[in-house]
């Protein structure tokens, strides 16, 4: 396996220190001075996907993460759902396409305001590129997560036209700034990264698909055909096995009435025997 790199060089942000400051001046205040009576909008009034292109890993890798967690209650997977930062202004907003937080309780929100999750910010977040916001993503977003804190920030280019190689992961390192994580090409043409935060693989196919596995478990995460189709083969075995017991019940059934019948008609024959002075030992 090779290691790739972007081949475009990543813009430098020289202001992440303004950044910072801008953040933390959001979040550092106590939380006595939120104004409850501030109204956070639910919708920036942006469409959630662009094209099927950035709709369908969008989509598919909540709804794949989401199914991986569904059995614990301190994560909470969520996709294009605004995300307050700045106490008491509603007008500055992120909407990381995916995004995990681990140590927050799951449940449905509307938007996700920071400093009413006790601080809690992303862990992971994934951005899916288009034409119109793949610059904005690797430059003033990656500059914001790195000051929320944002433990990883992965990036996936749906089309493979506007960055190269089409994955790119960092994790944030102790002095803030993000570092590369590295991205493996297969002889299979598979990219592959490990992500820390999620202990998961993060792929893109030969095909282009963008998939999560499991290298503990030795498989991949299932998008949402996958799994009703899954359900679909389990729930066909288990009406075959269903209609195997109940053939089987029936047979059982048949045999047992044959029996009785059988009985049934020897104890007539024993009792006309009996009725002409015959014993049907004699017989």
């Amino acid at each position: 396996m090779t290691t790739v790199t972007e081949s475009k060089a990543r813009p430098r942000i020289r202001v992440q220190e303004l950044v910072n400051r801008f953040v933390r001046e959001g979040l550092d205040r106590p939380l006595s001075e939120d104004d409850p009576d501030i109204y956070y909008p639910e919708s920036d009034g942006n469409p959630m996907a662009e094209t099927d292109a950035q709709f369908y890993p969008l989509t598919e890798t909540v709804l794949a993460l989401r199914q991986r967690y569904a059995d614990r209650d301190d994560v909470y997977v969520s996709g294009d759902l605004l995300v307050y930062y700045r106490m008491n202004d509603n007008t500055v907003r992120l909407a990381p396409d995916v995004f995990v937080v681990f140590g927050v309780e799951d449940h449905l929100r509307s938007s996700y305001i920071i400093w009413r999750e006790e601080g809690k910010t992303p862990d992971f977040v994934l951005e899916i590129a288009s034409p119109s916001t793949f610059v904005r993503d690797m430059t003033e977003k990656r500059a914001l997560y790195a000051a929320l804190g944002v433990t990883e920030y992965w990036r996936f280019d749906p089309t493979g036209q506007l960055f190269s190689p089409a994955l790119v992961g960092e994790q944030l390192a102790q002095d803030g700034e993000y570092e590369p994580i590295e991205i493996g090409l297969g002889d299979d043409g598979m990219l592959r990264g490990y992500s820390e935060v999620l202990e998961l693989e993060v792929c893109q196919r030969p095909d282009g698909e963008l998939r999560l596995y499991d290298p503990e478990a030795q498989t991949w995460l299932s998008y949402l055909a996958e799994e009703v189709a899954a359900r679909q083969a389990a729930e066909a075995e288990r009406d075959a096995a269903e209609g195997a017991r109940q053939e089987a019940e029936d047979a059982r059934q048949e045999a047992e009435d044959a029996r009785q019948e059988a009985e049934a008609r020897a104890r007539a024959l024993e009792e006309q025997l009996r009725q002409h002075g015959l014993s049907p030992d004699q017989v």
